[in-house]
């Protein structure tokens, strides 16, 4: 049973998650809270498994929230749960430590997926929201000098990012790929190792960066 604690400071929305969830015999609602400070306390408790969490809250928000956990050293995963209208804060909750984002009008095969992606060790990349994140990254300013070029990407690396990007498993990659797990997961460690992050979010915040991903990244793929 996975362990998921909801923080969201609109009570309607955390009883609909709350609904889903508790239709699943995967999933149990261990905590509620309404702001980020909560959301610190629900961590603490060392009982949650997958945070799921809102961005905009009174008191502390949801980035705030994560920073702090970064600074703690929290490793309990954090999915954002977004209205989809905000891209620049998505890319901040991702780069400050969520594993990724899900919209608020998701089904409960899409949540339940999510979280046992998330608590597997897993990230979740949607699609659409890769999509609008392309198109704000296209807009922010040229990464800083100091990052450096990173190693070029083999064609197959980059196939395999592009993928990663969409969302999809090592194991959904291996398939489509026609390729084995094993050799899956060491393309995806060298894409780690070449654009100097440590997982798969920041690869692809990175990729998003450095326009890796423009002109056919995986996000309008389908799964076989």
């Amino acid at each position: 049973m996975i362990r998921v604690a909801l923080v969201d400071d609109q009570t309607l929305v955390r009883q609909g998650v709350r609904s889903l969830l508790e239709l699943s015999d995967e999933v149990e609602v261990v905590g509620e809270g309404a702001d980020g400070d909560e959301a610190l306390a629900l961590v603490a408790r060392g009982d949650v498994d997958v945070l799921l969490l809102d961005l905009r809250m009174p008191r502390r928000d949801g980035i705030s929230a994560l920073e702090a956990m970064r600074e703690r050293g929290d490793a309990v995963p954090v999915l954002v749960l977004t209205t989809f209208d905000d891209d620049e804060l998505v890319l901040a909750a991702l780069r400050a430590g969520a594993r990724g984002y899900l919209l608020k009008d998701v089904t409960l095969e899409q949540l339940v997926g999510a979280v046992r992606a998330l608590a597997a060790g897993g990230t979740l990349l949607l699609p659409a929201l890769t999509e609008r994140l392309l198109r704000a990254a296209a807009a922010r300013p040229a990464a800083p000098a100091d990052l450096g070029a990173p190693e070029p990407l083999t064609r197959r690396e980059l196939e395999v990012l592009r993928l990663l990007a969409a969302g999809w498993s090592n194991k959904e990659v291996a398939a489509a790929l026609h390729l084995a797990p094993g050799t899956v997961k060491n393309h995806v460690t060298a894409v780690l190792l070449k654009l100097g992050v440590r997982d798969r979010t920041r690869a692809v915040l990175r990729a998003l960066e450095l326009g890796l991903l423009e002109g056919g990244h995986g996000g309008g793929a389908r799964r076989r």
